[in-house]
């Protein structure tokens, strides 16, 4: 009698990363995503300008309001907003394509578009990135050189409203170490493709040992 293993295929899902300007989200989706093959980003779309450590494609896809505009019209997003006065939305064929595929597919959002994806595709899991202090959070801003003053002072003014929608996600965490924080991440997407409820069984039998 043959024995056979069990073989599980981790299903895929949609893991929506929040958090203020400034949390540090980016940077620990990437460390998420050099660490995890399995992992792949959603790539938005915004009408905001490209800053000079972006690439076209790599971070976001860059176009303007009108294409924008066509795009959510014809219903193209999974989710969309407007932030800062400039519209984001994350496109819906991708993404629920890298789902099929057993892919874990990252959506970095802000707070409105996290909200508006947990009701598109309730069962996507949601982490909320949080400053140690808001202290914190104004030092980040004020010195990363990539945003104007007057940017900076409406994602500060914006920060405790931000702040406070943590309570509606499945998972918090503090960055207040960049090597525990993303340790953290990790853990929970390994925890979260462990779920019976995403495992694929997929049962092969045992190679079969010659006589000695």
């Amino acid at each position: 009698m043959t024995d056979t293993p069990f073989v599980f295929e981790p299903g895929g899902f949609l893991l929506v990363v929040s958090g203020p300007s400034g949390a540090g989200k980016g940077t620990l989706v990437e460390r998420l995503l050099r660490t995890c093959g399995y992992c792949t980003f959603s790539v938005s779309a915004t009408t905001r300008a490209r800053r000079t450590n972006e690439s076209e494609g790599v971070q976001y896809e860059f176009v303007s309001r009108e294409e924008f505009d066509r795009r959510r019209d014809e219903g193209l997003f999974l989710e969309w907003a407007e932030v800062h006065g400039h519209l984001y939305g994350t496109p819906a064929a991708p993404a629920d394509a890298g789902v099929r595929a057993g892919h874990v597919v990252v959506l970095d959002v802000d707070v409105q578009g996290g909200a508006s994806v947990r009701v598109a595709r309730p069962e996507a899991v949601s982490v909320f990135v949080l400053p140690p202090t808001i202290d914190t959070l104004r030092e980040r801003l004020s010195t990363r050189a990539t945003d104007t003053a007057d940017t900076v002072a409406r994602r500060l003014a914006a920060a405790p409203n931000e702040l406070a929608q943590y309570r509606e996600y499945d998972y918090a965490i503090v960055n207040d170490d960049l090597d525990r924080a993303a340790a953290r991440l990790i853990a929970i997407v390994e925890a979260e493709r462990a779920r019976v409820r995403r495992l694929r069984e997929r049962r092969e039998p045992l190679p079969t040992r010659s006589a000695s």
